[in-house]
């Protein structure tokens, strides 16, 4: 089955426990998962997916739309979110991002995330170094990979990490991200 030249589908699973297997059998570019399957869920199925295979990317494709769901899920590696109420470009788009490791997230959940995470406008802007750590760090970089990408020191990725955190009233480097991306922060 194709959804388009360059997408076709290796596999399908009903069940998490048959989503690892298959994970690990097909070893495909991309999971789409589904946070809410019978047996094992989503999350704790793609849990053991990205232990086993670093390399697979996992865009979660459900109809659970719960605030803590998406975090729970780009915190257990998902690298997108999508709803399946998404029209086809919607999930063109998603897929080809995700492939190739980029974050996506449905924007009617980003906007949502927004503004519950009350993103401050309240005159507490990032620096120029601030943003850059940002953009790394929603891309999914660790802070020593920060810190050789942008040759300055751990401490110093840690401090800017930190501050950028408590600028952005977020608990979590997936909540930054995520805030990052929903502002097109990382499209560079």
């Amino acid at each position: 089955m194709s959804l388009d030249a360059d997408i076709e589908v290796v596999g399908e699973a009903a069940t998490g426990e048959q989503a690892v297997t298959r994970a690990g059998e097909l070893r495909p570019d991309l999971v789409l998962m589904d946070v809410l399957m019978p047996g094992m869920d989503g999350i704790s199925a793609m849990r053991l997916i990205l232990k086993h295979n670093p390399e697979i990317h996992v865009l979660v494709l459900t109809s659970a739309d719960q605030d803590r769901m998406v975090l729970e899920a780009m915190e257990a590696g998902a690298v997108g979110y999508l709803l399946k109420d998404a029209d086809v470009h919607d999930l063109r788009r998603a897929i080809r991002s995700t492939s190739s490791g980029e974050r996506y997230i449905s924007p009617r959940l980003a906007g949502r995330l927004i503004n519950e995470l009350n993103c401050p406008d309240k005159g507490t802007s990032l620096t120029g170094r601030e943003e850059e750590i940002l953009q790394l760090l929603a891309k999914g970089y660790s802070n020593k990979e920060i810190a050789t990408a942008l040759q300055i020191g751990l401490p110093t990725v840690k401090t800017h990490v930190s501050t950028i955190l408590g600028k952005l009233q977020v608990s979590s480097r997936t909540q930054a991200a995520l805030l990052a991306n929903a502002q097109g922060l990382t499209t560079a």
